[in-house]
């Protein structure tokens, strides 16, 4: 029955974050914002909204482990496996955003803060307060950066319509938080019943069906040759997950870090967001860097369970 319920409450969060992404990404149109600035920041925080629905539930009920591992494995898969299916499945990726020079720092500076502020095997309310600090940080460099390539003159010419939007926006809402509450409960009780920790859980059952909303927009977007707001969706998305979702999450609640106990699982997600930079250095944008970054997800997974 928990597994029925884990799958149901699943669905729910990703059905609620698609309401949530779709109506970001409408009124970030109709304001005539960047692709990538999109993608980076309204339909970013829209993705990252089951991670942050799963991890606040998981710091209110004391299972700090599945909120922690979650943002860690999130990264993980939003990376390796996001990022590299993008590359095998996309014709062609040439982003007009130079993003080594613009926001390969951002793929670095959360992780770094998060070993930091973990080194003392806690993250606290002050923590928090600063990983929020962070997002805001992110979100003006943002802001200062927003290039418009190209308007949408139709969706200009559009009747936009608050009521219905926000409307919609709710419901998505009302979706998410309730599909993280039933999957905390869920996904503890499979735990127990099988006498697996609740970090592995986190890392991978947890994780990766809350980066599930990343995959298919990420994907989606690619193949439409929209390459920069999917990789501005990955970018924003693991700065979302750890700065606002373990930001608020921590001040719920204290979060234990065990950095020698999960050193592998914590080390791959830094290693991921350093080959990330690589990539975006050198231009790797191509079918051989999606296949190395899905060798990399098999040999976590190899690992870590």
């Amino acid at each position: 029955m928990d597994f029925l319920i884990f799958i149901v409450s699943m669905g729910a969060l990703i059905y609620g974050a698609e309401f949530i992404i779709q109506q970001s990404e409408k009124i970030a149109l109709h304001y005539n914002i960047s692709h990538f600035i999109i993608g980076a920041t309204l339909i970013a925080v829209g993705t990252s909204l089951p991670e942050m629905a799963v991890s606040m539930s998981a710091s209110i009920k004391g299972s700090g482990d599945i909120a922690v591992a979650n943002v860690i494995g999130s990264t993980i898969f939003n990376i390796s496996l996001v990022l590299g299916a993008v590359f095998l499945l996309a014709k062609k990726i040439n982003p007009n955003r130079d993003i080594f020079a613009k926001d390969s720092a951002w793929s670095l500076f959360p992780i770094l803060v998060f070993i930091l502020m973990a080194i003392d095997g806690k993250l606290n309310f002050v923590d928090g307060i600063l990983f929020v600090c962070l997002m805001g940080a992110y979100l003006l460099f943002l802001i200062g950066s927003n290039q418009v390539d190209e308007i949408d003159e139709e969706l200009a010419k559009e009747k936009f319509e608050w009521p219905k939007t926000l409307a919609l926006l709710t419901v998505g809402f009302i979706f998410v938080v309730a599909g993280a509450d039933f999957a905390i409960d869920s996904a503890g009780n499979i735990a127990r019943s099988f006498g697996i920790s609740e970090w592995v859980i986190g890392l991978f059952l947890v994780a990766f069906g809350t980066s599930l909303p990343e995959l298919t927009i990420s994907i989606k977007s690619a193949m439409n040759n929209n390459a920069d707001l999917a990789i501005g969706n990955i970018i924003g998305s693991n700065v979302a997950n750890f700065t606002m979702v373990l930001g608020v999450s921590s001040m719920l609640n204290d979060l234990n870090v065990d950095l020698s106990k999960n050193f592998f699982d914590i080390a791959a997600a830094f290693i991921v967001s350093l080959m990330l930079v690589f990539i975006a250095a050198n231009k790797l944008y191509n079918k051989s860097a999606g296949i190395v970054l899905l060798v990399v997800l098999g040999l976590v997974i190899q690992n870590s369970l």
